[in-house]
């Protein structure tokens, strides 16, 4: 079992920067592909960015591409997520995940995860 805790989330004006982060507990995280969703009022979950094991890569949705860097650190069992140039579309709950990845995974498909934090809000200002 993983237990998955987010924090940093806050308000922030347009333009300005937040890190997430995720603290693991449970077990290690290796061999798990570990991602970021939001959800933001009235709005379907989405993906965000996702960072691969198996392939050592990340992915990002378009609407954050350039803007938000994910990453891992497996000594401390933890995944962030710096988000830069933040705009008011950005708005939203952000929720850490983490699935044992096989090599079908599909890593921005939030259906195969299989743990997830509680979320953090994040509300950007105009």
């Amino acid at each position: 079992q993983v237990q998955l805790v987010e924090s940093g989330g806050g308000l922030v004006q347009a333009g300005g920067s937040l890190r997430l982060s995720c603290a693991a507990s449970g077990r290690t995280l290796s061999s798990f592909a570990m991602g970021w969703f939001r959800q933001a009022p009235g709005e379907e979950r989405e993906f965000v960015a996702a960072v691969s094991w198996i392939h050592d890569s990340t992915y990002y949705a378009d609407s954050v591409k350039g803007r938000f860097t994910i990453s891992r650190d497996n000594a401390k069992n933890a995944l962030y997520l710096q988000m830069n140039g933040l705009k008011v579309e950005d708005t939203a709950v952000y929720y850490c995940t983490a699935e044992y990845e096989s090599p079908g995974s599909e890593v921005t498909n939030q259906y195969g995860y299989d743990y997830w934090g509680q979320g953090t809000r994040v509300t950007v200002s105009s």
